[in-house]
């Protein structure tokens, strides 16, 4: 079965796109391609246990298993030698990636306590949004008595859009709460 938004968006999304911005051909309109999860961790070179209690976490989140990011170069001043695992992330696309994003907009985000919407000015420039978490505890999937400690994420959410404002129609019809001010 096909997941809910992923209908949305074919139903109803995709011909507003096309409209709203004229294009000519209907594989002109911009569409996600995939949803990046990424949890930086520089205490993990104190401590490898910290690794495996994120990569619990963002599986629990994802339903997948993470990959563990290493270190490209030494940089002497945050004692970090090139190789070291500094963090995990996922890479969701397809069936998984709508019903995330799904999960995300209809679940998680109204939990933020003083939640007032995602700020519109965090697009890279290309139609692609960035969004930091503050505590993966929004995510009802996380059980309380289970976590180490707080830990925040950064959510990509990459699109074949070409413009910022390509993009933000793209997530403003899917249903992305964007704040009204600055």
């Amino acid at each position: 079965m096909e997941p809910r938004l992923k209908q949305r968006y074919r139903e109803e999304v995709a011909p507003a796109l096309i409209e709203e911005f004229s294009f000519p051909n209907k594989m002109q309109a911009p569409r996600l391609v995939k949803i990046v999860i990424n949890i930086g961790l520089g205490e993990a070179l104190q401590d490898a246990k910290v690794l495996d209690a994120a990569s619990l976490d963002i599986s629990t989140i994802t339903g997948q298993k993470p990959i563990i990011t290493r270190a490209r170069r030494s940089i002497a001043n945050f004692k970090i030698r090139e190789g070291n695992p500094i963090g995990v992330m996922v890479t969701m696309r397809g069936k998984q990636m709508w019903e995330f994003l799904d999960r995300l907009l209809n679940a998680t985000l109204p939990r933020i306590r003083d939640f007032r919407g995602v700020s519109p000015k965090s697009f890279d420039g290309r139609g692609n949004f960035s969004l930091g978490v503050q505590e993966q505890l929004i995510f009802p999937e996380i059980d309380y008595d289970k976590i180490d400690r707080v830990r925040g994420m950064q959510i990509n959410i990459v699109s074949t859009a070409r413009t910022d404002e390509e993009g933000m129609r793209l997530l403003e019809l899917l249903g992305m709460p964007f704040s009204k001010g600055t």
